[in-house]
């Protein structure tokens, strides 16, 4: 049996609807789980959805083996490459059907890098599609009670609004211009217990960003919260943050209009933000080599304290870092090479809280030897020699990780002058108890695990000893009745490999004396057994304890 690229092409058109459908399956339900406060169905489809991808990949793969398909099909596939693209020239999905495409090429063929000749590289010419309108337009020349009024009215809820016209007066107050239009994204945005209204108000002058937070209360649904400005509305979209659902009929015009919107939000953490995490990485990878062509920036060591488990390195000059797991571990690192991968895949399926910076795994990637310093290339090669080569002037990277780069929060803190030093270090607690809320216990809680965003929050990115909070045993430290305990290693009272002593935290710390005292102030509870049990009876009962995506100086009421 042997199949032809015509075949090929209609399998994998199938396979791609396929998956489409399951994704807009899962996303299409936010709207009525909102309304019916179903908060955990909507963190179910939030799996569903992510799962959806390497199923309808598997499944597509076996149709085409079951098909006739090999290896050995190198034209075939490069010819079914073309004929996909005539397909979705003027697709709005075009990206993310090339994208899958890509996702298959790689998984069956195996390829190290890109193979120009069974990939997409994302210089094809596109139609002459006009782009989609995502946006609806508001007159607001007659009033903004009139237009606000408008723009709930087009939500289309089909739940009561508590108090719509409190809500609007409310609404007035906190907007900073008069605006003369108003445009907005024509469908909500929802994640955890909201839903997210999304646009820009013009007066002529400028334009505006701006969301409104639509929450439920006791008698119906509000505007909870206005966030106006990038810095406000930006956060709703960090790379901190999981996945909104919401429907779009053209994601790469709703993405180029909150480019538009957020101009210092990349397109590839814009892309995830909106649900699509595979055209995020696509989106990544592209703009990284973009870069490379256009510096001769070297790849260097990260700034901070070396890992004992990644070697991480960067460039200068863009705003991410790379991240290898080291062939081995010292004896203080009780996990394995596999557990670490597990825990950057639970990061992934989490509810990120605002607090843990998105890790993109990169199977399989080549960057050019050139472009290292000798520094971190022979730490690469000597200490990460399983999963990194060097071939044909290319680094060869059979796993790596890819966030956004932070500023360590130690460096931030001897740099920082007294009263930013003070505001981090309180943060630093805030973060501590808001990945608790989300049943995340960082494990290693050294202030160089942690970072500063550019935005000034504190969020923890060292996923080596990350574990769930349910999993621990928070235990008061014991008085030992040993006269020799204090000078063992080893305390002679029994520690289980999931017991936590909150009063050691302090030795953490490094803090000096004002820094303590400061951080004592707000989060000396911290070092006792009973707030983190109080946390997981909370989480036992089945409470889901949400962390608003914004300043509670932007709430209502």
């Amino acid at each position: 049996m042997s199949i032809d690229p015509a075949q090929i092409t209609q399998i994998v058109d199938e396979g791609f609807r396929r998956y489409h459908r399951r994704h807009r399956a899962f996303t299409s339900r936010a709207f009525a789980r909102f309304e019916a406060r179903d908060w955990a169905s909507i963190r179910k489809d939030s799996l569903e959805r992510i799962d959806a991808y390497g199923i309808s990949l598997d499944q597509t793969i076996d149709e085409l083996t079951s098909a006739g398909f090999t290896l050995a099909m190198r034209a075939e596939w490069s010819e079914a490459r073309d004929a996909f693209h005539d397909r979705y020239i003027d697709d709005p999905f075009v990206d993310i059907a090339e994208t899958f495409f890509n996702s298959l090429a790689r998984k069956m063929f195996t390829t190290e890098g890109i193979d120009p000749a069974l990939e997409f590289l994302g210089d094809r010419e596109r139609g002459e599609r006009v782009p989609a309108v995502v946006t609806r337009k508001y007159d607001a020349t007659t009033g903004s009670t009139r237009w606000i009024h408008e723009v709930a009215r087009d939500c289309r809820f089909h739940v009561s609004w508590a108090n719509l016209n409190r809500d609007v007066v409310a609404v007035i107050d906190r907007l900073p211009i008069v605006p003369v239009e108003v445009e907005v994204v024509h469908r909500l945005f929802f994640r955890g217990r909201a839903a997210y209204l999304v646009g820009s108000l013009t007066d002529g002058v400028e334009t505006i960003p701006f969301a409104f937070a639509i929450r439920h209360g006791s008698r119906g649904i509000r505007i909870a919260a206005v966030l106006v400005g990038e810095a406000d509305v930006s956060i709703l979209f960090s790379y901190t943050r999981a996945a909104f659902h919401i429907l779009t009929d053209a994601p790469g015009d709703l993405v180029a209009f909150l480019s538009e919107l957020l101009p210092h939000r990349a397109d590839a953490e814009l892309w995830a933000a909106i649900g699509y995490r595979k055209q995020a990485k696509t989106e990544r990878y592209r703009d990284l080599f973009r870069y490379l062509d256009s510096s001769t920036e070297l790849f260097t060591p990260a700034p901070g304290v070396p890992g004992l488990v990644m070697i991480v390195f960067t460039l200068a000059g863009y705003d991410v870092v790379f991240k290898v797991v080291r062939d081995r571990f010292p004896p203080q690192k009780s996990v394995t090479p596999r557990q670490v991968a597990e825990r950057y895949q639970l990061v992934a399926r989490h509810d990120r809280a605002g607090r843990l910076v998105e890790a993109q795994r990169f199977h399989d990637l080549k960057l050019p030897a050139d472009r290292f310093s000798s520094e971190v290339l022979e730490d690469l090669l000597s200490e990460a020699s399983r999963t990194v080569t060097v071939s044909d002037g290319q680094v060869n990277f059979a796993t790596i990780y890819v966030e956004r780069r932070v500023t360590p929060l130690d460096l931030h803190i001897r740099s920082a002058n007294p009263a930013e030093a003070k505001r981090a270090i309180i943060d630093y607690g805030a973060a501590i108890k808001n990945l608790a809320a989300s049943n995340i216990f960082p494990g290693d809680m050294l202030l160089k695990n942690f970072g500063v965003t550019s935005r000034g929050r504190v969020v923890f990115y060292d996923y080596d000893e990350l574990t769930e909070l349910s999993e621990c045993r928070f235990r008061k430290l014991p008085e030992s009745t040993d006269p020799y305990d204090e000078l063992s290693a080893t305390p002679t009272f029994g520690i289980g490999p999931n017991d936590i002593f909150p009063e050691e935290l302090p030795r953490f710390l490094g803090l000096t004396d004002e820094l303590r005292v400061a951080f004592d102030d707000v989060h000396a509870d911290l070092f006792e057994p009973g707030f983190w049990q109080g946390v997981q009876d909370r989480i036992k009962l089945g409470e889901t304890i949400e962390i608003l995506p914004y300043r509670r100086s932007r709430a209502i009421g």
